[in-house]
């Protein structure tokens, strides 16, 4: 079996559709979280994209063994959480995705259930098929893992970006993905060969600071300050100050309280009135924020805080669109 702890998955560049869609294939982008699985004999290990071992979060992903018999495989794929509309919902997802003690796992499984949407293969049998044309792996891919409730293996189609995005759209989720048929899978590459086209623009940016609240929020986290690295430096891209729960509020207090220090983390430092009143924390967390837009100056319109990631190095984390 291939060491799954030092693989990492292939990534995609954002952008628009291919003014030409010969040659191009399209799936849904899933609002989840990225996992890599390695299924062998009776053992399935989990890893997220960052490489941290995740396996007992999602233990109803061990049967996974048995569906697929006596095959060992690495499959690439994203774990969803899906609301009563049957959207992936990554604010059910946070209820899930931090969990470490065995029975609180066990007792949330119950009321936040997983699906496993499994996109690649990139090991089958001892055979390394990452070189094969994406087409080809899906074939194998889709001869391979059957449907579950917790696992599927979802369409894709070839053509039709502008129709899929038109529908994904009109369903309010996240946007597709487009990937060239004949691409192979580069295990660690930003590759133009799979685009992001995004309905909603979102993505993670890191955590340099806080502001204390006012009003009714008084003595609690007001918004955070959020940058995102650019030659080595963290660049500072705004405050989000909506999208919290009380709840939510309560416990980025108790997290962020322990990273707190003196010294300034963006370079250049916020506007004077932000940094005045900020409180400055170690850039270790990473959160999922979705935008209206970027202003010229490459600061977010509109942000709303949707929830932290631990799947992404803090350094990882830069521009997309």
């Amino acid at each position: 079996m291939v060491d799954l702890d030092s693989l990492r998955p292939m990534k995609a560049v954002t952008g628009t559709l291919p003014g030409d869609e010969t040659g191009w294939a399209f799936e849904i982008k899933w609002d989840g979280v990225r996992v890599l699985s390695g299924i062998e004999a009776d053992r399935v290990r989990l890893r997220s994209s960052n490489g941290n071992d995740i396996t007992g979060r999602y233990p109803e992903l061990q049967a996974l063994a048995d569906a697929l018999e006596d095959h060992a495989v690495v499959l690439d794929g994203e774990v969803v959480a899906f609301d009563e509309e049957g959207r992936p919902s990554f604010g059910l997802l946070q209820q899930r995705m931090h969990l470490a003690n065995a029975k609180e796992v066990r007792m949330r499984a119950e009321t936040v259930p997983i699906t496993y949407v499994v996109f690649d293969l990139l090991h089958l049998d001892g055979n390394d098929v990452m070189p094969l044309p994406y087409l080809d792996r899906r074939r194998l891919l889709t001869e391979l893992v059957p449907d579950d409730g917790c696992w599927t293996v979802p369409a894709h189609r070839v053509g039709d970006g502008q129709e899929l995005l038109d529908a994904v759209r009109a369903r309010g989720l996240e946007g597709i993905v487009a990937k060239k048929v004949d691409s192979p899978y580069l295990p660690s590459k930003r590759s133009s060969s799979w685009v992001k086209v995004k309905v909603r623009l979102r993505q993670e940016f890191v955590i340099g600071g806080w502001q204390p609240g006012e009003g009714g929020r008084q003595g609690q986290l007001g918004s955070l300050l959020v940058g995102v690295y650019e030659n080595g430096a963290l660049r500072y891209c705004g405050k989000v100050g909506t999208g919290f729960t009380m709840r939510e509020l309560a416990r980025l207090g108790q997290i962020l309280a322990p990273l707190e220090m003196d010294a300034l983390p963006f370079e250049p430092p916020p506007p004077p009135p932000i940094a005045r009143v900020a409180r400055w924390v170690r850039p270790e967390l990473v959160a999922e924020v979705e935008f209206g837009e970027w202003t010229s100056e490459g600061i977010l319109r509109h942000p709303s805080y949707l929830g932290l990631r631990d799947d992404k190095a803090p350094t990882d984390v830069v521009r997309e669109g």
